[in-house]
């Protein structure tokens, strides 16, 4: 019986080798479909007899090799996702959110110590509005970090709007359902489209509420009804007593639209019309 292994062939009238070229071995590995039913153990002997390597050293050295180009091979495949982008994309866009508050915090308690009179100001106004009363009166380093914290908001701003173009690409159907920006939120804390349209509805409506989730299961609070997708005008709009029943509806919804973008990768119009006529159905009041 011919057994087929990554350096050649064996079978009773013995082991022709495939060479010793980690490239075309590894092109090799690739095409190999062997059922385990009439899989037979190898051991670096039988790649000795077929003249791929001298000893056992010079084996492991040829399969690591072997093996090295592979896992380049699939992560260069990997890579080319269409959501690999995205996820870096919406972290940075976090991370920037991130960087803005905490700049925009320290700000304001610098300038309150050189303008006391500003802490009542601080307590009332929209963090835009404080920026600019910032950068107004502020002078020398805490004027360039007002600045700064200036133009990292316009870099958020032009971010957040490729983000929301990128996630129409990738995931038009979600999109479609819940908003790019969500949709993309979505894609990064699920870990990319694979993981996403291979979750079910309950587990989408509440990804991102992790915390609220394990202090239900460890103290006994009640349960979230809705994590990112909270985000959506659907589901913070809605009446409170239809709340959770918009978010386990859409949420459902998602989880095909996931699907059908992971699957298909084209919007499907006739899907989210039904979508949204259910979805507009559970926010009406009983």
């Amino acid at each position: 019986m011919l057994q087929r292994y990554w350096f050649g062939d064996v079978d009773e009238q013995g082991c022709r080798g495939a060479g010793t070229d980690p490239a075309a071995l590894a092109e090799r590995a690739t095409t190999l479909r062997t059922g385990m039913e009439a899989y037979t153990p190898i051991d670096w002997e039988t790649a000795r007899n077929c003249g791929v390597a001298r000893d056992r050293e010079g084996y492991i050295n040829l399969l690591r090799a072997v093996c090295t180009r592979l896992a380049r091979e699939k992560i260069a495949v990997a890579y080319q996702a269409g959501d690999v982008e995205l996820l870096q994309m919406v972290r940075t866009l976090d991370e920037l959110d991130n960087v803005i508050n905490l700049l925009s915090e320290r700000a304001a308690e610098w300038h309150q110590v050189t303008n006391p009179s500003f802490s009542r100001k601080y307590r009332r106004l929209p963090a835009r509005k404080m920026l600019d009363i910032i950068r107004r009166e502020a002078r020398g380093g805490l004027s360039d970090v007002a600045d700064e914290i200036n133009r990292l908001t316009g870099v958020r701003g032009r971010l957040m709007r490729e983000v929301s173009a990128r996630a129409d690409e990738v995931m038009p159907n979600v999109s479609a359902l819940i908003g790019g920006l969500v949709a993309a939120r979505l894609l990064s804390r699920a870990g990319g489209l694979s993981a996403l349209a291979r979750m079910p509805g309950s587990t989408i409506q509440v990804l991102g509420s992790e915390r609220a989730l394990f202090s239900h299961l460890r103290g006994g609070t009640p349960p979230p009804k809705h994590g990112i997708i909270f985000q959506h005008r659907r589901v913070h709009n809605a009446p409170r007593e239809v709340r959770g029943r918009v978010a386990r509806v859409l949420s459902a919804k998602i989880a095909i639209a996931a699907r059908l973008d992971y699957f298909r990768g084209v919007l499907v119009p006739e899907f989210i019309d039904d979508a949204q006529r259910r979805i507009d159905e559970a926010g009406v009041a009983a």
